[in-house]
């Protein structure tokens, strides 16, 4: 009798652990960024010490894609940069008339837009790219939304002063190394793999293309979502000076539909184990609580992490 309740026990303990399961989705980009590795990062954080959660990351072509996925509904935190964020917030470009229901979990690390191109290509500065072969990032991507922003800024017209590919950071570095694109844009963190292997390559000097004094023009028309910033000349092999380039946010965000202990039980989890994520990639020293700002993100922010942070002293409404 004792080894059958038991057992009825045993039953019914696995079938309250099973009911209360949560599967989230982390989407992140491609394999040759930082939000993939990081997103991998956060998921065996998660899996591991919020009770009951597996999460998984998943492959995406970035922002865009992201945003998309999290306004399927499906139980999705996704990175994001703000500007493509606010545009699938208030249902612009990318992401006209379809607004997705946006919420704000956390203020990531800064995304630095790289503009790469190689010594022998004739691209040393940013008005070379007319008429050169030029990778504007994945579909699916915010290089891609940043990049034809920065184009557009720069008085050149991204489909009649360049040929335009779509690829990805490493599909970008493999096609420079082959010959068959002269330069290309990628916005990421520091260091981003693929452009580390491009700088390490033998035969391969890099040059990354300075573009900050274009920031103010796209601010004006987009909102103040970009910083003139800059790459130190330390952070790839080759490069001669400091590279001046655009910076934006990253945020992760979540769909409104997430309850608002699931939403806290994330962003706790990250910033009490966030050495565990920074050992994957140290972008993660960045997570930090004076970064976290109400107009840090043009997204509302979601009341679980509202909670979290006010119990660590933040106010974010």
């Amino acid at each position: 009798m004792n080894i059958f309740r038991s057992a009825v026990l045993a039953l019914c303990a696995a079938f309250s652990v099973a009911a209360f399961a949560q599967n989230i989705s982390i989407a992140t980009g491609g394999t040759g960024g930082v939000y993939y590795p990081m997103g991998g990062g956060m998921a065996a954080v998660l899996s591991k010490y919020v009770p009951g959660m597996q999460a998984t990351a998943e492959v995406t072509g970035g922002s865009v894609d992201n945003l998309k996925l999290i306004g399927s509904g499906k139980p999705y935190v996704g990175f994001s940069m703000t500007d493509a964020a606010q545009d699938a917030f208030k249902g612009e470009d990318k992401f006209k008339g379809q607004k997705v229901p946006l919420r704000t979990l956390m203020v990531l690390y800064p995304n630095r837009m790289h503009v790469v191109s190689v010594e022998g290509k004739g691209v040393a500065k940013f008005a070379d790219l007319k008429g050169k072969r030029v990778s504007t990032g994945s579909p699916g991507s915010a290089t891609e939304v940043m990049a034809f922003r920065l184009i557009e800024a720069a008085g050149l017209d991204k489909d009649k002063d360049m040929k335009r590919e779509r690829l990805g950071a490493a599909e970008s570095v493999n096609a420079l190394k082959d010959g068959k694109i002269d330069a290309f844009f990628w916005v990421g963190g520091l260091p981003t793999a693929a452009v580390s292997d491009l700088a390490n390559s033998p035969g391969n000097k890099i040059r990354m293309i300075d573009h900050a004094d274009l920031v103010a023009k796209m601010n004006k028309k987009y909102g103040n979502l970009y910083v003139e910033d800059a790459i130190p000349k330390d952070t790839y092999k080759g490069m001669e000076a400091d590279n001046k380039q655009a910076t934006v946010q990253n945020i992760l965000v979540v769909n409104e539909n997430m309850d608002d202990k699931t939403a806290y039980n994330i962003v706790k989890a990250i910033f009490d184990k966030k050495p565990e994520i920074v050992a994957v990639h140290k972008e993660a020293e960045n997570f930090k609580l004076e970064n976290q700002r109400k107009e840090a993100s043009p997204v509302p922010w979601h009341p679980g992490a509202v909670k979290y942070f006010a119990e660590k002293g933040v106010k974010l409404n």
